[in-house]
C-alpha cells in the first residue's frame, strides 16, 4: 500500500495562504519519510492572530522561507502517482488548488481521500474524529496543528484504520472507498 498524507497550515482564511505544508509518504505499508516545509504566504507578513493562535506560526518565522511555488518541484516528486490522504481533505486539497491557482502551476490530476471518513468506517463507535482525538484513541503522540506532525499521525491513522479493514492494497481501497476518493 503506498500514499502519502499530507497537512498544511495557513496564515489567514485564503486558500492560497499556506504558511507550513506536512507530506508523510507511506510505501509498502510504512511509513519513510515525513518532511515539512515553512512557506512565506503571498499575504506576507500579514497573518490573521486566528489563524496564529491555532498553529503558532508567526510571519517571523516564514520571513526567509521558499514561497509555494518555490517547493512545489519537491512536493510534486514526494507525491508522484500516489493517493493523497488528508484529515479534513477538502480543506487540504482546498488549499493545495489555491496555491495552483495564485501561482498559475499547472494543477496536475491527484486522487484524494479523507482520513475522517475512513476513520468512520473503521470507528464508528467513537464520539469524535478529530485528528487530535483519533491520535489519543490510538496512543500517537504529535504536536498539533503543525503541518509534518499531522500529516504522519494521520498516515498512521489511515494505516490502522485499513488494517482494520482488512484493506491491503490501493486497488482493495479504491474499491471500498468507491465515490469517497476525489479527484483535484
Amino acid at each position: 500500500m503506498d500514499f502519502c498524507a499530507l497537512d498544511f497550515e495557513t496564515a489567514t482564511h485564503e486558500r492560497n495562504s499556506a504558511c507550513e505544508l506536512g507530506i508523510c509518504v507511506v510505501q509498502n505499508s510504512s511509513v519513510v519519510e515525513t518532511k515539512t516545509w515553512l512557506i512565506k504566504p503571498p499575504s506576507f507578513p500579514y497573518f490573521h492572530q486566528r489563524n496564529i493562535d491555532v498553529h503558532g506560526i508567526y510571519p517571523d518565522d516564514v520571513k526567509d522561507a521558499p514561497t509555494f511555488e518555490d517547493i512545489w518541484y519537491e512536493v510534486e516528486e514526494m507525491m508522484y502517482g500516489t493517493l493523497m490522504i488528508a484529515h479534513n481533505a477538502s480543506f487540504d486539497a482546498g488549499v493545495l488548488k489555491g496555491c495552483f491557482n495564485h501561482f498559475g502551476i499547472f494543477a496536475p490530476k491527484i486522487n484524494y481521500l479523507c482520513s475522517i471518513q475512513l476513520a468512520k468506517k473503521s470507528w464508528n463507535y467513537l464520539p469524535r474524529y478529530g485528528l487530535k482525538h483519533l491520535a489519543e484513541y490510538h496512543n500517537i503522540q504529535f504536536k498539533h496543528h503543525r503541518a509534518g506532525d499531522d500529516a504522519e499521525a494521520c498516515a498512521k491513522i489511515s494505516l490502522l484504520a485499513f488494517e482494520k479493514l482488512f484493506l491491503t492494497s490501493n486497488e482493495e481501497i479504491a474499491d471500498f472507498m468507491k465515490g469517497k476518493i476525489k479527484s483535484i
